[in-house]
């Protein structure tokens, strides 16, 4: 079955109607609403969970990257789908399964690598991962590039893995172009500072920032152990909110003063007006992890750069609903969306 027909079967909105404005469900109202709902009970997939097939790879420092291969049939040219997951991330998030369904249906490859010490096990260098790592984005999109040169090469990111690809898209320039067809980044914090302050208070502080740190913290204490005296044990036990871990963790480990340095360091939006490669940024203006104040506008952006910010979504959310009834929706829309721009241009 051709890609153009396998797609009609994927249902929710369309790649136009999301660039039109996607409209969340009625009986989800806010982001906060629509951030959860999609991350803890919407459903991912029709019917039985996507197959992944494993495969490690030795880092150019004599580290590993553990990369996940969805399992389902592709035509010989079928495009190759790289996605790069979010904080604390994986092929077992909700996105990375939506994603897979989405590719079964387009008869597309989908590959997510696992960020370092993300799948599972944790990684052997004294480092970890973080939002700017387009040195890693680079190494392993050319050796996807390498691997199967007759597949046309695109990748997404979500969040935290949207902001290191447009950060790399941007430092590479026409070289990225080369590399790959096209580039998305869906619900990234392209303003690292503006999305810390906005997930160090309130609600989102006392909620998602309490998730990621209670993962975090301790793969971080297991990191001392593997090297003693890699950074302060009782700073990072007193850290409360993001920009404190990054000040004692992810700033000083990837070669940052501190947290205030990385995350300007490490943002995509300074970058976004370099970008040679044909790119999506989509955001939800009301994701309580990015500001919509934070978001970049048309005078932010080289020509090549596609804005979708509709009001509603939430973070990674945009759920769709499954019935007559509004119950229980999905959050397949969104990959089918992106996935088709990306398709675009193959």
């Amino acid at each position: 079955m051709a890609p153009s027909a396998r797609l009609s079967a994927v249902p929710g909105p369309s790649s136009a109607h999301f660039a039109a404005g996607y409209r969340a469900p009625h009986w989800l109202p806010g982001g906060h609403a629509q951030t959860i709902w999609a991350a803890l009970a919407a459903r991912r997939h029709r019917g039985t969970p996507p197959r992944w097939r494993r495969e490690r790879w030795t880092t150019p420092d004599g580290d590993f990257i553990d990369v996940d291969h969805a399992e389902h049939p592709t035509p010989p040219d079928a495009p190759q789908l790289v996605l790069f997951h979010g904080l604390e991330g994986s092929s077992s998030s909700q996105y990375a399964q939506a994603f897979a369904d989405w590719a079964a249906a387009a008869g597309v490859c989908l590959s997510v690598p696992h960020f370092r010490g993300c799948s599972g096990e944790l990684n052997l260098a004294p480092r970890a991962y973080h939002s700017g790592d387009h040195a890693e984005i680079d190494w392993i999109l050319a050796r996807f590039a390498t691997t199967a040169p007759h597949r046309p090469l695109l990748a997404a990111g979500v969040s935290l893995g949207g902001n290191a690809l447009l950060r790399w898209a941007g430092e590479h320039g026409e070289a990225a172009a080369r590399r790959v067809r096209a580039v998305a980044a869906v619900c990234s914090p392209l303003d690292l500072a503006a999305g810390g302050v906005a997930l160090g208070r309130g609600f989102s502080r006392a909620v998602y920032t309490r998730m990621f740190l209670n993962t975090m913290v301790p793969k971080a204490l297991r990191k001392l152990q593997q090297h003693p005296g890699l950074f302060d044990r009782e700073a990072l036990l007193a850290a409360r909110t993001l920009h404190a871990f990054d000040n004692v963790f992810t700033g000083p480990l990837h070669g940052f003063r501190d947290a205030d340095h990385y995350w300007a360091e490490a943002s995509a939006k300074p970058v976004l007006r370099d970008v040679r490669v044909p790119a999506l940024a989509l955001n939800a203006r009301n994701d309580p992890f990015v500001p919509a104040a934070s978001l970049p506008g048309p005078r932010d952006v080289s020509a090549r750069v596609t804005l979708w910010q509709p009001a509603q979504g939430g973070h990674v959310g945009f759920p769709v609903s499954q019935s007559p009834l509004g119950l229980p929706g999905h959050v397949r829309a969104m990959p089918r969306a992106v996935g088709e721009w990306l398709l675009q241009h193959r």
